[in-house]
């Protein structure tokens, strides 16, 4: 088994371009593959590697006096979850696009633990916002918290200020995968001047791991940036929530629509994505770019398009629910 490790720790950097040469060289010699991102506000990554060099690059990082207090989120899988070594600079470790940026080490959420979280839950004083994106939230998502209707993390800020309604005189608490975006968004919240205001200490996947919560009241998969896509999180009484595009039947696997002009995620059987060549629309299936048909053998991509544009076929649905025309 490999082991695969997700972490954060906000610190101020001075020489970054240093810290991802000597991060790269450690990397290889180690056969850790994943992407990491190290800026002057800190570092995020999530890798994968055997046990030993797992345990090395724990060890490695945790000896950084700039890492000091560093927590590590582990699972497992047969494989490399990733493909390559990606270790590069990025303006802030997640993008909230303000400003006046937050420092989480000066102004964050109150970290509440698995065990309280799951308390709070089902508290009718308490408003639980996934912040993350909307197909994160598509694949699995705590029962009852608010999906923030967004693409990308920036603009949930945006979000919020159009639904305060939904947010006056409650109690707050946010979550996300590992932790790092709620450090930033719940500051931010604070900063708007709302006063009780927590996060799930660790993330989903530490609720998922933890013996008291055993990940309960999750549903669906947990969507992950790597290999994998979704890994599950609720060891109690799992239900998958995702809808495959297609058949609207239950299934949580999700890829990016073939047309490389289009790339929205959607959820599949291998079935149902070969029956429309990997596209979310009639028009993404029959696009000249379409990835997904050039990896075929020309007669049966040719049988394909042809049922596809038969009059009886119904075209698959957009990613909005409304059915597009071919133009081709």
């Amino acid at each position: 088994m490999y082991k695969v490790l997700l972490y954060y720790f906000y610190t101020p950097i001075e020489d970054v371009d240093a810290k991802i040469e000597a991060h790269k060289r450690f990397m290889d010699a180690h056969h850790i593959l994943g992407r990491v991102y190290l800026t002057e506000e800190g570092i995020n990554g999530t890798v994968s590697g055997l046990d030993a060099n797992i345990d090395a690059y724990k060890t490695y990082l945790s000896d950084d006096p700039l890492f000091n207090g560093i927590v590590f989120k582990e699972s497992t899988h047969p494989a490399h979850t990733f493909k390559k070594i990606i270790v590069k600079n990025k303006n802030e470790l997640v993008n909230l696009s303000l400003a006046d940026d937050v420092n989480p080490r000066e102004i964050t959420g109150r970290h509440i633990d698995p065990v309280e979280f799951h308390q709070r839950i089902h508290d009718p004083n308490t408003v639980i916002i996934d912040a993350r994106n909307d197909y994160e939230y598509d694949m699995g998502h705590f029962k009852g918290a608010l999906r923030p209707d967004i693409r990308t993390f920036r603009e949930l800020p945006d979000w919020v200020r159009a639904n305060k309604d939904k947010l006056a005189g409650k109690k707050i608490v946010a979550y996300c995968t590992g932790g790092v975006r709620c450090e930033k968004f719940t500051g931010w919240l604070k900063k708007e001047g709302y006063d009780d205001v927590g996060q799930l200490n660790g993330g989903i996947q530490t609720y998922g791991a933890h013996p008291d919560t055993q990940g309960e009241f999750w549903e669906g998969s947990m969507y992950v940036f790597d290999e994998r896509i979704g890994m599950p999180i609720n060891q109690v009484d799992p239900v998958i929530v995702s809808k495959d595009h297609y058949t609207n039947a239950p299934c949580d696997r999700m890829f990016n629509c073939a047309n490389p002009q289009c790339n929205a995620q959607i959820f599949g059987t291998k079935e149902t994505q070969h029956a429309h060549l990997g596209g979310c629309s009639l028009y993404c299936s029959l696009h000249p770019l379409n990835r997904y048909a050039k990896l075929l053998d020309p007669a049966e991509k040719a049988r394909i398009i042809t049922r596809l544009k038969a009059p009886t076929q119904n075209p698959p649905m957009s990613r909005k629910n409304t059915p597009l025309e071919a133009t081709t």
